[in-house]
């Protein structure tokens, strides 16, 4: 079963539920439709029929490699012909060059080239993409990026949390390659105060800064 949720006047959600709860996302802009992660292959017919209810699909935007993100992939690109784009860290492990921290084997999950890394400004910092601003948010990949759409004030964080019974909760152990790392990265909630962080693996938390300082004592 899978269900789209409207989070602001620009963000929609895609559940599915696969052993826990897989999440895409479509963020409106002024010249089309972004897609944020693809979740699992059979997410990927589906994000192509809510996506193109809103208008022309415009680009690809992963918050990190790993397969619940990226396994809906081919599924829109056989149907359309959109660029992909990545935190340059992550491309190597997606393409099966080497294994993921903390994996032991290797995953090819992409083909080479696909995924292009976001673009970069001169101080280092991702370069926005119309509202959305790339945040490097490492941690539970080397490369994970969160997005901060800038009218709405959304965060779609990705796997940078879970959550609980309305709380955040840290990512999940098991796929995590660096967990002081990630929970560090969880500051930036401070930094941008966002109305609401969207979470891939949870329910979105609305005021996620009002929580983080508990969250950091876990």
């Amino acid at each position: 079963m899978m269900k789209i949720i409207k989070v602001s006047q620009h963000v929609y959600k895609i559940e599915a539920w696969f052993l826990l709860k897989m999440s895409a996302w479509l963020v409106k802009a002024n010249n089309g439709v972004y897609i944020v992660d693809t979740g699992m292959p059979f997410m990927g017919n589906r994000i192509i029929k809510e996506a193109e209810k809103l208008g022309e699909l415009k680009a690809i935007l992963l918050t990190h490699g790993h397969s619940d993100h990226v396994g809906g992939l081919k599924k829109i690109l056989d149907k359309h012909n959109l660029p992909v784009y990545s935190h340059v860290m992550d491309i190597k492990y997606m393409e099966g060059r080497e294994p993921f921290p903390g994996r032991k084997k290797k995953e090819h999950l992409v083909e080479p080239g696909i995924v292009k890394p976001l673009k970069q400004n001169e101080d280092g910092t991702l370069e926005a993409v119309e509202n959305l601003v790339p945040y490097h948010t490492p941690g539970h990949s080397p490369g994970h990026v969160s997005y901060y759409h800038t009218l709405d004030r959304v965060l779609i964080g990705g796997d940078l949390f879970t959550s609980k019974g309305g709380k955040l909760r840290q990512p999940i152990k098991m796929f995590t390659a660096d967990m002081s790392q990630a929970i560090e990265s969880g500051k930036i909630v401070k930094e941008l105060k966002p109305e609401v962080v969207s979470i891939c693996h949870g329910s979105d938390i609305k005021q996620p800064h009002n929580q983080i300082n508990a969250y950091l004592q876990m």
